[in-house]
């Protein structure tokens, strides 16, 4: 049993190995021939190739053996097909190309090719190198086998010139497409991480009030003791068990902290936080069907040390901006950075709340959400939000008229990272 899961990935690689050999032979026939009557051609084949080995981890040595018999076979096939030629003349024609694959795969082999990932103007230079040797060594070996001579000087600039923008633009697209990976990875990283402060400061407020609690139910045992002994019991057996609820709470929150306290390695702008909370809730608001203008002001910026604790605050208030549209409208997000104090405005034209409900949002329990049964939701979004601000000795406003207008001030000391 153990050996299918190792034979399933050996077929896999195989699979892979092939498509690769595959795609290269033919990306070789979109082609550009720079001397005549040889069969020495620049074409997509080895774009083609060394994306394939960036993108994936493949057996260097084996995808270059095999690629080699691909595009030997596959050009030889092709030539005999078109020119009546016999088959063994044009695997002799064809064989440096072979040698090409075979040495460009080698030179691969002895680099680490995952650390260089990191460096792409190294990567670059490399890929560089390894086709102007490998372009080098097709060239000697059609001398040799096909008796053609070329001018060696003008044919290494070429060499090198095509290996450039060859391997640049691999290096650039695949760079290109790994940073836009990374970026959804960080959105999701960062959201989890806003959604963990947000529950740590939820059980630290509910660890205050357990606390209470336990000392309360003591003073109740301690009081009921002397006239009924046996609801004192009841008491202490209640106090004991808030106290095991406590010490939960203290591991939870304990585990939470360790998680929100860590520091990112990359310093975030206000803006970049900003634009990562205008796209989740884009991407919400498509997740609801709805037809949504969002719009981001922040004519100016500087480097936070509070992204997390925005993240929160900015998150809760646009997704809630997101529901009380119904099908369509607009969300304006501006920020306006003063030297003390930063403000930000979060206006949408949804449905608005009641003049007589404006007082009590921020009251724990206050909910304006139902789910399909007809529950109601928890009822602390606002209240953590506006905790959360008080914790950065800011301030929180609402007014609803024609639109709803949350304004939060907090002192920039307080957001923004001193270098």
């Amino acid at each position: 049993m153990e050996t299918i899961p190792s034979r399933t990935k050996v077929t896999k690689t195989l699979f892979f190995i092939m498509l690769v050999a595959l795609f290269t032979s033919i990306g070789g026939e979109i082609k550009m021939i720079p001397f005549e009557n040889m069969p020495f051609r620049f074409g997509l084949g080895t774009v083609i190739f060394f994306f394939a080995l960036l993108i994936r981890p493949l057996p260097i040595v084996w995808t270059g053996i095999i690629t080699s018999i691909f595009v030997i076979m596959e050009r030889s096939i092709i030539d005999m097909l078109l020119y009546d030629a016999s088959f063994t003349a044009q695997l002799l024609e064809h064989l440096p190309a072979g040698v090409f694959y075979l040495t460009y795969a080698l030179c691969f082999k002895l680099i680490h090719l995952d650390e260089l990932k990191k460096q792409p103007l190294l990567l670059g230079l490399c890929g560089t190198a390894f086709e102007v040797l490998s372009n080098t060594a097709e060239h000697i070996t059609t001398d040799f086998l096909l008796a053609n001579e070329q001018e060696a000087f003008s044919s290494f600039l070429l060499f090198i010139v095509v290996g450039l923008l060859r391997s640049y633009f691999v290096v650039g697209v695949y760079s290109m497409i790994t940073l836009s990976e990374q970026k959804k990875q960080l959105q999701q990283l960062i959201a989890i991480h806003s959604e963990l402060y947000v529950e740590a400061l939820y059980i630290q407020k509910s660890m205050n009030q357990v606390e209470q609690l336990t000392a309360n139910s003591y003073q109740l045992y301690k009081k009921l003791m002397p006239l009924d002994s046996t609801l004192s019991k009841e008491a202490l057996t209640i106090a004991q068990e808030i106290h095991e609820v406590k010490k939960d709470h203290e591991r939870i929150y304990a585990g939470l902290a360790k998680i929100t306290d860590t520091e990112y390695k990359t310093h975030f702008y206000l803006s970049d936080i900003l634009s990562f909370i205008v796209e989740a809730n884009e991407n919400y608001a498509k997740h609801l069907k709805k037809t949504i203008s969002f719009t981001l002001i922040c004519p100016d910026d500087f480097i936070t040390k509070e992204h997390i604790a925005l993240l929160a605050i900015l998150n809760n208030l646009m997704a809630n901006a997101v529901e009380a549209i119904s099908k369509q409208g607009f969300i304006t997000l501006s920020v306006s950075i003063q030297e003390d104090i930063t403000t930000f405005i979060i206006e949408d034209n949804g449905v608005g709340i009641e003049p007589a409900l404006l007082p009590i949002i921020f009251d724990v329990g206050y909910t304006s959400k139902f789910n399909e049964q007809g529950l109601a939701s928890t009822g602390i979004g606002l209240s953590h939000t506006k905790t959360i601000i008080e914790n950065l000795q800011g301030t929180i406003a609402v007014a609803s008229e024609t639109t709803t207008c949350f304004v939060i001030n907090i002192p920039t000391v307080n957001l923004r990272k001193e270098l």
